[in-house]
């Protein structure tokens, strides 16, 4: 099962964001597709949280606008939420130290933590820092565009 980042999610929703064509279609693929797919709960308060701040934006996302986005992802039958279970701090421990991670690279460690609390094999990004990730997930970036040979 893939779980979608957050920015993945956001680049779908502003047509004024890079990669913006990439990330729809990767995130209409994923609602069509029949599979099951997840979401973990802090992506969607990072969702809600970057697409209405107005620092980010000059003309940020009206929070009814947000809202509706993010009940239209929780309609789909396919959705998978992850929250915390029993397990989840010493898999979020192994992550911290494995990732070697500090400071705001901690929100990353717990969507990877969520995710492998969950049996996901896969998180959607376009984030970089996923990369400390790999030894404990597959990260892919369905917004990179290859480079002609």
């Amino acid at each position: 099962m893939i779980a979608l980042d957050t920015n993945i999610l956001v680049y779908a929703h502003r047509g004024d964001m890079p990669f913006h064509t990439e990330a729809l279609s990767t995130l209409r693929r994923v609602l069509e597709g029949g599979e099951p797919w997840a979401l973990p709960y802090q992506v969607l308060h990072e969702f809600y949280s970057i697409m209405t701040n107005p620092r980010l934006f000059a003309d940020p996302t009206e929070p009814s606008v947000a809202i509706g986005a993010i009940l239209e992802l929780l309609r789909c039958p396919q959705t998978v939420l992850l929250s915390e279970t029993g397990n989840y701090f010493p898999v979020l421990q192994k992550v911290l130290w494995g990732g070697d991670v500090r400071g705001g690279k901690v929100h990353d460690a717990r969507i990877v933590a969520l995710c492998l609390c969950h049996g996901v094999d896969e998180i959607y990004s376009a984030d970089r820092d996923f990369s400390r990730f790999t030894g404990f997930i597959r990260i892919t970036n369905p917004c990179a565009r290859e480079t002609p040979s």
